[in-house]
């Protein structure tokens, strides 16, 4: 006779049932053999306790997804660990919580090792004598970081330096209350800003050189790819101060090349706006909770069309070479692509006032990048009201075939110019209210250098620049001597920026 193979139970056909065993620990004891213990809730997983997925939220990173929290994270994206482990190494709850984390963009690995696209201010120098290739237990040996690996950690967020060098020196030349040594200062800062950027282009240069395929990855990088235009906004400002500083002492030369310059920067600026854009919106994602003023970066060479046009026509102006560059196209393009940069940094600003509605100020290391907002409607502005009190040289008397277009041109420009002006003084109070917990030394601590440090000055300065231009506008002396005041302030934090960012060099922070 066959034997009756026992059912799913445990139990042969014809008897009672048995318990059936369970795999979690149980608080609630059976009452009889026919009742299942009911189990108690299960533990979270080992993969979870043991802080992978919490570790990856305080860095900023979606445990689901895999994205940055923000475009300007200072840690990037990755979940320590004990070494390389792979998820089959993993305990079996481990291995189900590991299931449904999108591994194609989240790994594992451990504490001292980085994603290969990283930013500059979570730099592999931050913990000396560890290295990518390193184990946290001391598996391979360490290895020293050379000038070379220095180099490579260049990114296009160095160029924000630049960029706040060329606008102090445009903030010491629009100061009204001339002097020798304000000139000389002025002219230490015109040059220091061109070492500068010839280094950056460079080191930049060398890394992409070193390290084939950087290029390309900046561009779809997240936090580096919203930086690439600080490279064009550091040429405006060259350009700028070449036609404040430059002009006026050299040759009819200067000012036909500076003429040439401003066309080629209007076309490049408007085609690299459009294309970053396009790019990120092709490759990236940016959750409207994650917004920061820095998302108008792409954006920002348009904002300096108008400072452009203008102090290249005061140029002309001052030198008695008037006729000798078109003013009027050159305005009529600076004014298109000034209102095309401030109508996209508009909107996105729009976008900022609804995140700080819903999510509050942003993190610690975002902070800097508030001062962003201060910049659109400065530069406009500026902008804005130096072509109006050009107007006279600018347009023909009989232009649009009425005597008073020049006249009703000024007083629009003026008009428009206090409006946009009182924006920019609103978001530098609220710029500066953001930082206001970090006088507390314990805040202090969380708010470590980074490039984007240099944000507390580019913006500032076309603040002070539309000051002044008001100021003499309305021939008012409270807006100059303001307008000194805060140019006095820029230097000073400058200073401080450009000295903390060369400690950090020096300990290899950098």
């Amino acid at each position: 006779m066959a034997a009756i193979p026992p059912d799913r139970t445990g139990s042969m056909p014809g008897t009672e049932p048995g318990p059936r065993p369970s795999p979690y620990p149980t608080t609630t004891p059976a009452p009889d053999l026919l009742s299942v213990p009911v189990p108690a809730p299960m533990p979270p997983p080992r993969f979870y306790s043991e802080g992978y997925i919490t570790s990856a939220a305080r860095s900023g990173v979606n445990p689901h997804h895999g994205d940055y929290e923000s475009p300007i994270d200072e840690e990037p994206p990755f979940i320590p660990g004990h070494g390389h482990v792979s998820p089959k190494q993993l305990p079996p709850a481990a291995r189900r919580a590991w299931s449904a984390v999108d591994t194609t963009t989240t790994t594992i690995r451990p504490p001292s090792q980085r994603p290969s696209g990283i930013s500059s201010t979570a730099s592999i120098f931050r913990n000396r004598g560890q290295h990518p290739d390193e184990e946290v237990g001391g598996c391979y040996p360490a290895k020293e970081v050379t000038i070379k690996d220095r180099i490579c950690e260049i990114r296009w967020t160095w160029f924000t330096m630049t960029m706040a060098t060329g606008g102090v020196a445009n903030v010491l030349h629009s100061i009204p209350y001339n002097s020798d040594w304000l000139s000389g200062i002025g002219l230490a800062f015109f040059f220091l800003n061109i070492c500068l950027f010839i280094t950056n282009c460079v080191l930049i240069s060398l890394r992409f050189h070193w390290r084939p395929g950087s290029f390309v990855d900046s561009f779809t990088e997240q936090f580096e790819s919203l930086f690439i235009s600080s490279i064009i906004v550091s040429t405006a400002t060259i350009m700028i101060t070449i036609c404040q500083y430059g002009v006026p002492h050299v040759g009819p030369w200067l000012l036909s090349t500076m003429e040439f310059f401003f066309w080629l920067y209007v076309g490049v600026s408007t085609v690299s706006s459009a294309g970053l854009y396009l790019t990120l919106w092709s490759t990236q994602v940016f959750p409207i909770h994650t917004m920061t003023p820095v998302w108008v970066f792409p954006a920002y060479p348009l904002l300096l069309a108008a400072p452009f046009g203008s102090n290249l026509i005061s140029a002309a102006s001052r030198t008695g070479r008037i006729s000798e560059i078109n003013t009027v196209s050159i305005a009529m393009a600076a004014i298109t692509a000034q209102g095309t940069g401030f109508l996209i940094a508009f909107m996105i600003n729009a976008a900022f006032l609804y995140r700080l509605m819903t999510q509050k100020l942003p993190r610690d290391n975002q902070r800097p990048g508030v001062f962003i907002s201060i910049g659109p409607s400065g530069f406009t502005a500026a902008g804005i009201v130096s072509l109006g009190s050009l107007t006279s040289e600018i347009f023909p008397r009989d232009f649009m075939g009425t005597e008073h277009a020049v006249y009703i041109l000024r007083l629009m420009a003026y008009m428009v110019g206090l409006w946009l002006w009182g924006l920019s003084v609103w978001f530098f109070l609220v710029s500066v209210g953001s930082l206001f917990k970090y006088i507390s030394p314990e805040k202090q601590e969380n708010f470590r250098f980074q490039m984007t440090w240099f944000s507390f000055v580019f913006p500032n300065t076309a603040l002070v620049t539309a000051t002044e231009a008001l100021g003499g506008a309305f021939d008012s002396d409270g807006l100059k001597i303001f307008g000194c005041v805060l140019a006095g302030g820029i230097v000073v934090v400058w200073v401080l920026v450009f000295s903390r960012m060369m400690v950090n060099l020096w300990r290899r922070e950098l």
